[in-house]
């Protein structure tokens, strides 16, 4: 693996998206809403800038086209202070992907359950599409190291989960759907699939895909019995 020259002590410490903000406080909790966990970065506004260049050469170059040295020199560090943070290369991929989607995580409020649907939806579609070639890279880096898939489970699913439940909380506050309705499944449905499509097929998911999952699994399964 390129420039993963620290790998083998990727099980002991992944410095990632931290489970606590500084302070103190839990971030990366579903309970959270999460427009919190879109407003609030848990970097310094130097680790952010080399996690933004990190995330622009991988949609450049691609994983095995990245090396920490074309990081270091594109945001004038040296490769000592992006090792220091971040010791190897999956991990520093991986905290850029968490970080790049959490930039764009805003829950949508269109003021009823399938704009919202469509509208995160669409926001899946997009970042499958625009991340495709870093979402199967890390899924190949996590696949190796236990605790980087720690990390994506507990960062990054708990960050899609914490939109999705605002959404749905939301649903349920309007009087729109019942409580009791939302099940584990449906959690994952809408952003699980729009993922699978935009990594492992030839055909990417479009809106037409979102409106077809909203319309005719989405809605009807939350609103059963209403």
């Amino acid at each position: 693996m390129t420039e993963d020259r620290h790998s083998t002590g990727v099980s002991r410490s992944v410095s990632l998206v931290p489970l606590t903000r500084r302070g103190g406080s839990k971030v990366s909790n579903v309970t959270q809403t999460a427009d919190r966990c879109a407003q609030t970065s848990p970097w310094s506004p130097r680790e952010a800038e080399l996690l933004a260049v990190t995330l622009r050469l991988l949609q450049e170059h691609g994983y095995d086209g990245l090396t920490v040295d074309a990081v270091a020199s594109a945001a004038r560090a040296s490769k000592a202070t992006v090792y220091r943070r971040w010791p190897s290369k999956a991990e520093l991929v991986l905290a850029a992907f968490i970080e790049g989607v959490r930039q764009v995580a805003v829950a949508p409020n269109t003021g009823t359950l399938r704009g919202d649907l469509l509208k995160l939806g669409e926001i899946c579609c997009q970042q499958s599409i625009q991340h495709a070639s870093t979402i199967r890279a890390v899924l190949v880096e996590v696949s190796r190291h236990p605790a980087l898939n720690e990390a994506l489970q507990h960062q990054f699913l708990d960050q899609r989960k914490a939109l999705m439940q605002h959404v749905l909380q939301q649903a349920v506050d309007r009087g729109e759907i019942a409580e009791s309705a939302i099940t584990d499944e449906l959690w994952d449905l809408l952003p699980g699939y729009l993922i699978f499509r935009g990594i492992t097929s030839n055909r990417p998911p479009t809106r037409h895909t979102v409106q077809l999952l909203v319309d005719q699994f989405m809605m009807p399964g939350l609103t059963h019995g209403k």
